[in-house]
């Protein structure tokens, strides 16, 4: 939803279970729709950031079913201004783990996958709205082993910019991707990034059609495990001409590793998703798990002087508990940072993908009370920047 003249806000349905576009449809129907009557009321037009998986992209591409949507769309005034185009298959029930990365930048599928989402979204983007899809790091670090592979993975958002470009010209709008750094993807910290992205301009024949069509989706969650200041970190990537495509409002748990704190986070386990770990001690130097099984079960401990940070996003309104607290202040400095800079960026989304696997004390009653009380988090958050709600 619009919240003023410049800031578009949504939650991203892939918290939702839904593969194929049949499934994906009822989740906005029974859910999306209940949310919208308890923030946005009335005929004011409700932003979706929607996530379609590749097997629902391939059946919106049907020309009667994506108008049928169009009219669904206009008639509960709603609209999508923007795609999570981050997870290829099922994202919920079963093994994710790394297998999300899959297929990653250096597959034809991935590409297609990527043009495709772009295909639909010119075709339901209001007119004057920017359009945005976020995607993956380019890949897991632990599949790239060889430069060939980062030249292919080059190759295809070169080729997947310019068709950006195309479409934009197209249908007279501004398309943008935006790559989402996280811990142990191919694009971790912003250093990274940024070096990423100069080698890619100077790859492309046009490195302003860089600039213009791929940029980086900022996860607050992502680079607070990181440990990264949200100002420095946002100022590097303005600075070296690197657009913010969206900004993922998101946090992570962050906690003291004591043997009580440890035993508290077996609670945050489980089988579906991966939850990297990085751990910092008093002198500064990190430690990095891919998991956080492997974390909790690391020969040798680990000292209560540390902090960990957990990529486990936990709802934006969690209060700290005794043992562990949230890595909130990385997302209040960057709502600081952008309402200082409000130029910046203009598409923001929420994506506590997690309402499954949240241990008992963190999970609502039903998946729309969580999100109902994470806009309301995002409106004060927003009000207390100066920011004006409708």
């Amino acid at each position: 939803m619009q919240i003023d003249d410049n800031i578009h806000l949504a939650y991203s349905t892939n918290i939702h279970r839904g593969n194929s576009w049949e499934e994906t449809f009822a989740a906005l129907r029974d859910y999306t729709m209940q949310v919208r009557e308890e923030v946005c009321p009335g005929d004011q037009a409700f932003g979706i950031g929607l996530r379609l998986s590749n097997e629902a992209s391939l059946e919106l591409m049907d020309r009667e079913r994506l108008a049928e949507f169009r009219r669904w769309l206009e008639a509960n005034h709603c609209y999508v201004f923007t795609i999570n185009g981050f997870p290829y298959g099922n994202f919920h029930g079963n093994r994710v783990k790394e297998q999300v990365y899959a297929p990653d930048w250096q597959s034809k599928e991935r590409l297609d996958y990527t043009k495709r989402l772009f295909d639909i979204l010119a075709e339901l983007l209001p007119a004057g709205i920017e359009g945005s899809v976020s995607t993956l790091p380019c890949s897991f670090r632990s599949f790239i082993s060889d430069p060939s592979q980062v030249a292919a993975i080059k190759t295809n958002l070169i080729e997947c910019a310019t068709y950006i470009e195309e479409r934009s010209d197209a249908h007279g709008c501004d398309l943008h991707l935006g790559l989402e750094p996280e811990p142990f993807g191919y694009l971790e910290t912003t250093p990274e990034t940024v070096a990423f992205f100069a080698d890619l301009g100077a790859a492309a024949p046009d490195r302003g059609l860089i600039q213009r069509r791929i940029g980086v989706n900022y996860d607050t969650c992502h680079m607070a495990i990181q440990f990264e200041t949200a100002g420095a970190s946002l100022a590097e990537l303005v600075a070296n001409q690197i657009r913010i495509s969206k900004v993922h409002l998101s946090s992570a748990l962050s906690v003291s590793p004591t043997e009580a704190a440890r035993q508290a986070l077996r609670a945050f386990v489980d089988s579906v998703y991966l939850h990297q770990v990085v751990g910092r001690d008093p002198s500064g130097a990190l430690t990095r798990w891919e998991d956080l099984d492997q974390a909790l079960d690391a020969p040798g401990g680990a000292s209560a002087d540390d902090e960990w940070r957990i990529h486990f996003h936990v709802p934006l309104y969690a209060e700290p508990e005794k043992l562990m607290g949230t890595t909130v202040a990385h997302l209040e400095e960057t709502l600081d940072f952008l309402a200082q800079h409000p130029s910046v960026c203009s598409h923001y989304e929420f994506e506590t993908y997690t309402w499954e696997v949240l241990p008992a004390h963190l999970r609502t009653e039903s998946v729309v009370e969580q999100l109902v009380g994470e806009y309301k988090w995002c409106f004060d958050a927003f009000a207390k920047r100066g920011v004006s709600l409708p």
